[in-house]
């Protein structure tokens, strides 16, 4: 506790200075910046019909492993001494020669204060062009460009010398040039272009995460009550609905809750293997304004007030924020 206490107090102090020295669109660990900022950056760099048409997507190999000591010890402004114990601490009885300590709070201050200066190393190798653009999400980022050749023989060089200085590199087999007809993967969402107009969905890697972690949690717990099981599952869905209700998602939600309706009704029929249909229907669904086939269980109650329903929450009515 006082470790960390004492890495609280040297982050407070030194995220100022982060923020001073920090790339104009790098969006991750940052106060009052997110994901969602990232997203909203890409869609800026590449809607219009006149945009970048080539985008390479990076991936440092091993990041917070891999940061060089010798140049952390030589670029972060604070008390070396504390500096040095910090990065050296390794666990258990390992000591560690190269990057942050994991879960450390200061942690991602050192990685970002390490990759500041990414976008103006990309400037500065293709000045005079445009539509180049660097968004950064702590160690995930993608640049932007008119033709693959100035992102394979001009960025994607200025990008490993940058790099190198840090002891990091690109990860060979991650690391891509696409066509933004094609398409890529950035922060869990899929971006592409669909004859000519940019649409921001969430990936499907995403969506089979989320299908895979609701169904294990339905199947693993046979026995658990349905308003347990309900305030379990409302959690993890209203958190990954409110992560991706900023794009074109309204699609996306009611194909999930299809999905998981159906692993739900499965449940259910095990649960209750001996009873029909339509006595399961009655006391597991209800109709809420024309809202037909709503999980639910009537008069749970509760330590400090009358019994009431539980509501199982579903994605296409969650509220979606289009500004």
């Amino acid at each position: 506790m006082r470790d960390r206490a004492m890495q609280a107090m040297h982050a407070m102090a030194l995220s100022p200075v982060a923020e001073t020295l920090a790339d104009l669109n790098s969006y991750g660990f940052r106060p009052k910046r997110s994901a969602a900022d990232a997203i909203e950056q890409c869609f800026k760099a590449l809607a219009k019909k006149s945009s970048a048409k080539w985008v390479l997507e990076a991936d440092i190999k091993g990041c917070f492993d891999n940061i060089s000591h010798e140049w952390l010890m030589e670029h972060i402004p604070m008390d070396k001494m504390m500096l040095t114990q910090w990065l050296q601490c390794g666990y258990i009885f390992q000591a560690t020669n190269a990057g942050t300590p994991q879960g450390g709070i200061i942690s991602p201050i050192y990685a970002n204060m390490a990759l500041d200066g990414l976008e103006a190393a990309v400037k500065s190798a293709t000045k005079g062009l445009t539509k180049v653009h660097v968004i950064r999400y702590a160690d995930d980022f993608i640049v932007t460009a008119d033709s693959s050749e100035i992102l394979e023989n001009r960025v994607r060089p200025a990008v490993e010398a940058f790099l190198g200085e840090r002891g990091l590199s690109l990860s060979k087999e991650k690391t891509h040039i696409t066509h933004i007809n094609t398409g890529f993967d950035f922060l869990g969402f899929n971006v592409r272009k669909y004859k000519e107009k940019l649409l921001i969905k969430p990936a499907k890697a995403s969506i089979k995460r989320l299908l895979d972690k609701v169904r294990d949690r339905i199947k693993y717990q046979p026995t658990v009550s349905a308003a347990v099981l309900i305030r379990q599952l409302n959690s993890i869905i209203r958190g990954w609905a409110s992560y991706y209700r900023h794009v074109v998602s309204k699609d996306t939600f009611s194909w999930v809750d299809t999905h998981i309706f159906r692993a739900i009704y499965r449940w259910i029929k095990r649960k209750h293997n001996q009873k029909s249909i339509k006595r399961i229907n009655r006391r597991y669904f209800t109709t809420i304004e024309m809202n037909h086939w709503r999980f639910f269980l009537p008069g749970v109650k509760t330590p400090k007030a009358m019994p009431k329903c539980v509501y199982f929450i579903k994605l296409p009515l969650l509220p979606l924020n289009v500004t």
